[in-house]
């Protein structure tokens, strides 16, 4: 599959989630790494205007989780699934984007550790994320 295709699977995976309900979209990818953006709205802000720490991390967490999903070495045995994940909030933002990018500090063959930088529509940072995923068997349903 071509990135594009890969990005319209994702995409397409998201209606009826928290990703649809943050407007979370997947927009570009390497060969290893992957970025999605949510909108700044007052619905992802906290009580003082500020964009919500939550928030930021279930974008994080939402291309974290993904990026280790699409580059498993065998998608269809295995699977990853969420270990830890921690943030360091730097700056906010109260309107426009944020993005989210997924990159790899270890891909291992039972667990994989992401960085996922979150930055505004200005490039500046706004949260540094280390999120460390499970791979795991993927458990396979027997159909009658």
């Amino acid at each position: 599959m071509t990135h594009d295709e890969i990005l319209a699977v994702l995409n397409s995976r998201c209606a009826g989630t928290l990703m649809e309900t943050l407007g979370i979209e997947y927009t570009s990818m390497t060969d290893d790494s992957l970025t999605a953006r949510m909108p700044v709205t007052p619905g992802h802000l906290q009580p003082v205007g500020l964009l919500h720490g939550g928030a930021t991390v279930a974008l994080a967490e939402t291309v974290g989780s993904a990026a280790s999903q699409i580059f498993l070495a065998d998608p269809h045995n295995f699977v990853a699934v969420g270990l830890e994940i921690a943030a360091n909030h730097v700056r906010s933002a109260r309107s426009g984007f944020v993005y989210g990018t997924a990159s790899f500090l270890h891909r291992g063959r039972t667990t994989h550790v992401l960085e996922i930088r979150v930055i505004d529509e200005a490039g500046k940072l706004i949260s540094f994320v280390k999120m460390t995923n499970a791979i795991v068997p993927r458990e396979h349903k027997e159909r009658s």
